[in-house]
């Protein structure tokens, strides 16, 4: 069983807008021992899962915005924290944090709540890792809602707004989220930015959030690009599932060219809207980007 630290439930009480009840995981097939975190948005008569995938270095509380939306319009809401993140565990060996281990923490958690009709909502990791799931199950994903992430197939140069940012991270290992939020979303409040630094008392808390940069792969043979260029083949083939993208015109990380490139890899893909304030962390835009994506797929 791995060595894991699990953030003191009182970090997180009265976060700002954000009323959404626990819900935990500790047997978790292939995961037996670690605790995983989720929120599970249920209204009365729900129809269509949106299944909420955060990045780096965020967590579940990225998509408040959206969440009241998706209920509104009666949609489950599913919200896991990938392990390392938000509520849930988080191992303290850097090398448990590979592509595959997340991967099929996702996998498991899906085929475990048994989640159908899905609208994968993705943006940065939670697209990276994501984007690959539908081609294992695809009876159980309908729609994408893409923001601001990628695939990491390994055969095209990385940014150099990514190679600054893994670069920073190395020279930061103890950074704040909540200052790296307050940076690309000045609309926050203090309580707001908080909210992102609640999970990681202390550095050693934050191994996750200093390797997800260093597993992007950025080589042909890096582990998760070969199973990337094969969810790319198969989004580009044999997706027939909705999509809808917006993006954060700000961001100079996974921007307007990369987000245009990924709209060229998804079959049938119509054309991003464009949030010209927006920054990296789209979802903190949610409430119209939810909107929008509604009215897209007539829900």
């Amino acid at each position: 069983m791995l060595d894991a630290l699990r953030t003191p439930d009182e970090r997180f009480d009265g976060l700002p807008d954000f009323p959404f009840a626990a819900n935990y995981l500790d047997n978790l097939k292939g995961f037996e021992g670690l605790r995983l975190h989720y929120l599970d948005e249920r209204p009365e008569a729900a129809g269509a899962t949106f299944l909420c995938l955060h990045g780096e270095p965020t967590w579940s509380y990225l998509y408040r915005r959206m969440i009241t939306v998706f209920v509104g319009a009666r949609g489950r809401v599913v919200a896991p924290d990938f392990f390392g993140f938000g509520r849930s565990d988080k191992p303290v060996d850097p090398s448990a944090y590979h592509f595959d281990f997340h991967r099929n923490t996702l996998l498991s958690f899906i085929e475990q709540l048994n989640l159908t009709d899905i609208t994968l909502v993705c943006q940065d990791w939670g697209g990276i890792i994501g984007l690959t799931l539908p081609m294992a199950m695809p009876e159980r994903f309908s729609r994408l809602l893409v923001m601001n992430t990628t695939l990491g197939s390994g055969d095209h140069q990385l940014s150099k707004g990514f190679i600054d940012w893994r670069a920073w991270v190395k020279k930061n290992p103890d950074l704040s989220p909540g200052g790296l939020l307050k940076r690309s979303c000045p609309q926050l409040s203090p309580a707001e930015c908080s909210a992102y630094d609640a999970p990681f008392p202390d550095g050693r808390y934050k191994t996750g959030v200093r390797r997800f940069p260093e597993m992007v792969p950025d080589h042909a043979d890096a582990p998760g690009a070969r199973l990337s260029r094969d969810a790319r083949r198969w989004l580009g083939q044999s997706w027939r599932g909705r999509t809808f993208m917006a993006i954060g015109m700000q961001d100079p990380v996974l921007g307007p060219p990369v987000m245009r490139a990924l709209k060229n890899d998804i079959r049938n893909c119509p054309d991003p809207i464009e949030i010209d304030e927006a920054g990296h962390f789209v979802p903190e835009w949610g409430e119209i980007v939810a909107k929008k994506a509604l009215a897209a797929f007539n829900r």
